[in-house]
């Protein structure tokens, strides 16, 4: 399994939260307050919604449909309406561009 070349680092702001689509499917990029970067599936498990447009506080990310919310860390699903937990995949940073491990 190769890492993806994603995204330019500087290309998403701490506690931001960018898209990001590869072979068909959808994910999300999120820098947290670690300084550390995440990546996890893009569409809520409750009705599919992008969560590229919800709110990123702390470890945490909120769809912007419902208000489910997962911590980005783990994929967990941590308020109804989401029950599911989201995907989750490893990411590096090298030479300013971040990479993602995707199956």
């Amino acid at each position: 399994m190769p890492w993806i070349d994603a995204i330019a680092a500087d290309a998403v702001e701490e506690e931001d939260v960018i898209r990001w689509d590869h072979a068909g499917r959808a994910f999300v990029i999120i820098h947290g307050p670690d300084g550390q970067y995440y990546c996890t599936d893009g569409l809520c498990t409750h009705e599919q919604v992008h969560l590229s447009d919800g709110l990123v506080l702390d470890f945490e990310i909120e769809c912007p449909k419902h208000n489910g919310v997962f911590d980005y860390r783990s994929g967990k699903a941590l308020r109804a309406p989401a029950c599911d937990h989201l995907g989750t995949y490893d990411t590096k940073l090298e030479g300013g561009r971040l990479y993602v491990l995707v199956p």
